[in-house]
């Protein structure tokens, strides 16, 4: 079976010293279990994996004694808890059985992991500040679908970075359904709709089928208003949007500008965070958008954006993107100091003037060209190019 990088991570993190928790996140049928299996298999350290669906606050606590039974009877465990985000205030459980082992020298090394980054990043920030770190799981890369499954560079373009959806590439009528039913609507009734009070789940809904639709586009959010029935205000839809950014399915990127304040009152470029989900929506066959040149540019664009957006958070970099009158860049990469401009070009290289004044503005950024004989686009989804100087 194919092993993610982050499988490596997490099985190195599993032989670490006890340190912090480990907490895995990203969004549904991304492998966040299968890489945790993965990862476990074949260590000499005993383990106690269980999954929290319909549990609930006193069934945490009874697996959590099982697994210090078993660092009793050993010396050490692991203990994994997958869709931990499933327990209603699972964090102050957590934080209690925690810093209970921390003062009885309990050496139990505990992974969490969850499809809701939303309901994990509550809980994390309320209540587990300095007790744990990080990891990312997110949607796959081209070079891993393209050593997994075997996809072309057009195959991954259009199908995306869904594991479980690959199986079904062949039929694309029955891998649309599997998007929909499996992916789409799952994440936003169950993860978007459960973090917060949505007085308009059916807007939410609508919010999402446009903005994929309009994917690597500007849209601003009085134009997102005017296609929208019953859409309240503008805020509300920023709202919805960032929740959807949340959930690892839709950003509007904003428009880069060292005035912070001018950058947030930007028209967002709206942009999926896996080019299957802007496919998914169009309901369209492959080689019928591969023809529409518009259409397959959008696509590739999203592709890139998705790549860029998912590597920034496990980076630690910004994306943005750029417009001053008709001179436009796709991409602006922020990272402390440093800046990268990225242009991409799907097509016939165009003029690159909105590069040319861009790089006058802010003669320190970097340049890459997508798509360009330097710079193909291949090479920069499999990950072959580097997005900063230093």
């Amino acid at each position: 079976m194919y092993e993610r990088s982050i499988v490596a991570v997490l099985r190195t993190r599993m032989k670490e010293p006890l340190g912090l928790m480990q907490v895995l996140v990203g969004p549904r049928q991304t492998g966040k279990s299968t890489a945790l299996k993965q990862a476990s298999t074949g260590l000499d350290i005993p383990l106690h994996s269980v999954s929290a669906d319909f549990a609930d606050a006193d069934w945490l606590r009874v697996e959590w004694q099982q697994a210090r039974n078993i660092v009793a009877a050993q010396g050490e465990a692991i203990l994994i808890v997958d869709e931990v985000q499933k327990i209603e205030g699972w964090s102050n459980v957590v934080k209690e059985l925690w810093d209970e082992d921390r003062r009885n020298d309990v050496n139990l090394k505990v992974f969490l992991s969850g499809s809701s980054s939303l309901l994990l990043s509550k809980g994390l920030d309320e209540a587990l500040t300095g007790r744990f770190e990080m990891l990312y799981c997110l949607q796959w890369r081209y070079a891993e679908c393209r050593d997994a499954f075997g996809y072309t560079l057009d195959e991954f373009v259009f199908f995306g970075g869904y594991p479980r959806a690959a199986s079904f590439a062949k039929d694309e009528d029955r891998w649309r359904r599997f998007m929909k039913e499996s992916i789409i609507e799952p994440t936003i009734s169950q993860d978007v709709l459960a973090l917060a009070p949505i007085k308009k789940p059916a807007l939410m809904r609508a919010l999402f089928t446009l903005g994929v639709q309009y994917s690597a586009q500007e849209l601003s959010y009085t134009k997102m208003l005017g296609q929208l029935q019953d859409a309240g205000n503008t805020v509300t839809i920023a709202e919805y949007l960032n929740l959807l950014s949340l959930a690892g399915m839709l950003s509007g990127l904003q428009k880069f500008d060292e005035r912070k304040a001018s950058s947030r009152k930007s028209s967002p470029r709206l942009m999926a965070h896996d080019s299957s989900l802007q496919s998914a929506m169009l309901d369209l066959p492959k080689k019928f958008v591969e023809m529409d040149r518009s259409r397959w540019g959008h696509l590739v664009e999203t592709a890139v954006g998705a790549y860029l957006i998912n590597r920034g958070k496990e980076e630690g970099f910004e994306v943005f993107w750029w417009r001053e009158g008709s001179d436009e860049v796709d991409f602006v990469l922020r990272k402390g100091e440093q800046l990268t401009a990225i242009e991409v070009k799907s097509g016939a290289i165009r003029s690159l003037k909105g590069m040319e004044k861009f790089l006058l503005l802010y003669p320190r950024a970097h340049r890459i060209v997508v798509g360009s004989p330097e710079t193909m686009l291949g090479d920069f989804l499999a990950g072959e190019v580097e997005l900063f100087l230093l």
